[in-house]
């Protein structure tokens, strides 16, 4: 497919999942958005995925594009597919989710009205076992565009993952996504803050992420733990790199409290060969030493929190109790809400 002004590029990871790839595709290639190219990258599929997406290529000629690449991991697959892209803004999907038919034309839309950047719409988390919605998340920041500025911690809760959003192409086209497993999509973005100036919301559910709790997102263990670690140091240089760390560090400190000592101690938890108590106590001592101004971080102080709401009074409540080295209170206060009450709670 050889055609000039791709509005978007849609880059799709497929490995096996056979089951499933069709009504991803399906959903893809009766976009609403005309001018785009999908880019279906078989990551060393052993199931018949590599044909369907060569079917797919092969009925729709001037959408699909379908690339076979020897097994490398999620990362190597999308930047496969970043390398090749050509659209003027770009996107990842997984393949064993779905989009609403007019998830490209809206974001692009956004993105285009408002001049931005980035453009993120909401989703909803569907378990695959029972198909029912586990959570909607992305709904908060409504209708609106915000710059990204020093002072307003509003980037650190947006979802990291690629799929709810589109990229402006030119913006993060040298980027490329870290090579470790469960977390660089997180450090992508992290990273992709230093490029990008305004962000689009859409709060309308376009995008369907379906759990899959065999998946390597819901199991971390001490050597995950230490590649977060060593990759949250090279994207804070990558801030100093470029100029930005003195003005963003306060937010780069509350995203490294939050994805590590938030998200990942909490699923580390679960892992039975750690020792979560000594694991915690690193964390601290880690934060201290890279990321020391978690402790006084003005986005963590009470006068702060009170007036954002209930997530950062969470927070706020967390900083706490890790100030105060008692940090397996909050991983068993949360283990209860989410094992026993059944909420899902996201930062």
């Amino acid at each position: 497919m050889e055609k000039d002004n791709i509005k978007l590029s849609i880059v799709a990871l497929v490995y096996n999942l056979e089951k499933y790839l069709p009504r991803c595709l399906d959903s893809l290639v009766n976009q609403t958005l005309e001018d785009i190219e999908i880019l279906c990258v078989d990551d060393g599929s052993t199931d018949s995925a590599p044909k369907i997406i060569d079917e797919y290529a092969h009925k729709y000629p001037n959408k699909v594009i379908a690339f076979h690449k020897e097994n490398g991991g999620e990362f190597t697959t999308r930047n496969y597919g970043l390398e090749r892209a050509k659209g003027e803004y770009i996107t990842f999907v997984d393949t064993d989710d779905y989009v609403e038919k007019d998830w490209a034309e809206k974001l692009y839309n956004a993105a285009k009205e408002n001049d931005a950047d980035l453009a993120v719409c909401a989703f909803e988390r569907i378990n695959l076992e029972t198909n029912k919605v586990v959570c909607t998340d992305m709904t908060r920041f409504g209708y609106s565009c915000k710059e990204i500025k020093a002072n307003d911690d509003f980037v650190v809760f947006i979802n990291p993952a690629p799929w709810n959003k589109i990229y402006r192409r030119e913006k993060i086209k040298d980027l490329r996504f870290l090579s470790f497993r469960g977390f660089n999509d997180t450090m992508f973005l992290m990273e992709a803050y230093t490029k990008i100036e305004k962000i689009a919301f859409i709060p309308d559910v376009l995008y369907h992420y379906y759990l899959r709790y065999d998946s390597q997102i819901h199991t971390i263990n001490e050597q995950d733990v230490n590649n977060l670690k060593k990759y949250l140091l090279e994207v804070k240089q990558f801030y100093k790199d470029s100029g930005k760390y003195e003005e963003m560090k306060y937010i780069l400190d509350l995203m490294a409290f939050i994805h590590l000592g938030v998200s990942v101690m909490y699923r580390a938890s679960y892992d039975k060969s750690i020792n979560i108590k000594k694991m915690l106590k690193e964390t601290i001592m880690y934060l201290d030493n890279n990321f020391s101004t978690w402790r006084k971080n003005p986005f963590l102080k009470f006068s702060y929190s009170i007036k954002k709401g209930i997530k950062h009074l969470g927070l706020w409540g967390i900083a706490l109790l890790y100030k105060w080295n008692l940090a397996i209170v909050y991983i068993k206060v949360y283990r209860f809400i989410i094992d026993k009450l059944k909420l899902d709670i996201k930062w």
